[in-house]
């Protein structure tokens, strides 16, 4: 069981990157898929969800219409597209993974992946 993000690194202020995240060892597409940051001495912070039945998302104001959040069941692949980054979108990204159906589940209810670095700097 696994989420493997990829896609940071540094990009100047105004530029886009897109993150990607493989999950393995469970069943993706019943999971509700979200990216969290967290910024040297700062809390850990929700930026977007999406959900495992009807695709629904949300978005953190502090990134919303710049930041756009998807999946692909079918490749067990999660996405977070950014644009317009901004030097305070520094962070360690991580993808999370949780299930929340209330039938009964073997499998892990909650995963976390390593992390990958963005860093908005000029």
């Amino acid at each position: 069981v696994q989420l493997v993000e990829s896609g940071g690194g540094l990009v100047q202020p105004g530029g886009s990157l897109k993150l990607s995240c493989a999950a393995s060892g469970f069943t993706f597409s019943l999971y509700d898929m979200s990216w969290y940051r967290q910024a040297p001495g700062n809390e850990r912070e929700l930026v977007a969800s999406i959900s495992s039945g009807d695709d629904s998302r949300n978005i953190a104001d502090s990134v919303k219409g710049r930041f756009t959040i998807s999946r692909d069941n079918a490749n067990h692949m999660l996405y977070l597209q950014m644009n317009s980054l901004r030097p305070e979108d520094t962070a360690v990204y991580f993808c999370v993974a949780d299930f929340q159906l209330p039938i009964p589940w073997t499998q892990p209810k909650r995963v976390w992946g390593q992390g990958t670095q963005v860093t908005v700097s000029s």
